[in-house]
């Protein structure tokens, strides 16, 4: 948030938080495997990258779409309906992308009446 500013080029308000995971990081759940975060806002091209910032590309595909009201403390319930309830009971397996999640300008993360949406990369189970 404090380079923000920096980005000439950015589409809209949305703050993204991005993560992508190794292949095997959901075959074999470990809490304290590392995997990489991003903090990122949508631009029209990478024609002008700021310094010490990098491009990450969210590759086209699937993805099943879910709604977290409330604090981010209390995000952990949503996640794990996701990955332990509607992924095991859908028709769908993850697919290895980015996993991403949209936070609109007033981010507020402790906020109660705080919302974000939650991008899981899907494809249908073979």
């Amino acid at each position: 948030m404090p380079v923000r500013d920096q980005i000439n080029n950015s589409v809209g308000s949305d703050l993204y938080s991005a993560e992508v995971y190794d292949r095997a990081f959901f075959k074999q759940f470990d809490p304290a495997r590392e995997f990489e975060k991003w903090a990122t806002v949508e631009v029209t091209d990478f024609s002008t990258v700021p310094d010490g910032m990098k491009p990450i590309v969210f590759p086209y595909g699937l993805y099943a779409v879910f709604l977290h009201r409330g604090p981010v403390s209390a995000a952990l319930t949503t996640y794990r309906y996701i990955y332990q309830t509607w992924i095991p009971n859908s028709e769908y397996s993850l697919d290895d992308r980015p996993h991403f999640a949209i936070m609109g300008e007033k981010y507020q993360p402790e906020s109660g009446d705080f919302e974000e949406e939650i991008w899981i990369p899907v494809k249908k189970t073979e």
